[in-house]
């Protein structure tokens, strides 16, 4: 016997099983990529001429959840390409079966973990990433799994462009204050910031748009606060620095 719930979840992840812009690494040991045809395939360096058959940059949402920013950009900005990242493949399903309905070709969905990234894509080849409402590790011993930390900004650090931006969206005080110490520590820039988005002038355009955890407030916080930020150019990970401001 199935729950409703649970038999939801099935169907997702048999939709989502059969759709072509949707790839999926399913094993935590072995990180490729399975196509709707079942098939193994590596998009690393592939993305532009094989997924989207064009060069347009291509901007990254990492976390995704529903894929309500990759949903957003994608029906918004039909020159740039779009990828939604996330572990759970029921969420993805809702970001993936938008895009189906409004008839999106410049967007697509990776369902596996973003300590793979470096296996799904290629030096210098995303442009911006997007960080929305990631699960802040509020645990001290946990600092390494926050998305900003400086060992996941090492792994995103290849694949982006120079001077690719990154933007984090965040209700958590405690994220937002360690981005900006991280950031303060490695030399990064910040272009950016708030902690007070809807009270700034910031708020405006794809800053408007509210993801579930958003209208949710995970952390409790009265507040949204947004930081958007470049990597110092050559920059090198020192995992030492990691423990100074965890």
């Amino acid at each position: 016997y199935l729950c409703p719930m649970s038999k939801g979840k099935l169907e997702k992840f048999a939709a989502i099983d059969q759709m072509p812009h949707v790839f999926q690494n399913k094993s935590w040991e072995e990180p490729v990529l399975i196509n709707h045809e079942r098939k193994e395939v590596s998009m690393k360096g592939k993305w532009r001429a094989e997924m989207f058959k064009n060069d347009k940059p291509i901007v990254l949402e990492l976390a995704c959840g529903y894929g309500e920013y990759t949903m957003a950009m994608a029906s918004k900005y039909p020159e740039q390409n779009f990828i939604g990242m996330d572990i759970k493949g029921n969420r993805i399903y809702t970001g993936a079966q938008y895009a189906l309905d409004h008839g999106l070709t410049n967007a697509a969905f990776l369902r596996g973990p973003i300590d793979y990234i470096a296996n799904y894509f290629a030096e210098n080849e995303i442009d911006e990433i997007w960080i929305p409402f990631p699960d802040p590790f509020v645990k001290q011993s946990k600092h390494k799994k926050r998305l900003t930390s400086q060992l996941f900004l090492s792994r995103y650090y290849p694949l982006l462009k120079p001077q690719g931006f990154l933007h984090l969206k965040t209700d958590s005080d405690l994220l937002y204050e360690y981005t900006l110490r991280v950031l303060d520590l490695i030399g990064g820039t910040v272009l950016d910031h708030t902690n007070d988005l809807y009270q700034s002038e910031l708020y405006e355009g794809l800053l408007k748009v509210r993801t579930r955890y958003e209208r949710l407030r995970p952390s409790g916080s009265d507040t949204i606060k947004y930081i958007r930020f470049q990597l110092p150019e050559g920059w090198v990970y020192d995992p030492k620095q990691e423990q100074i401001i965890a």
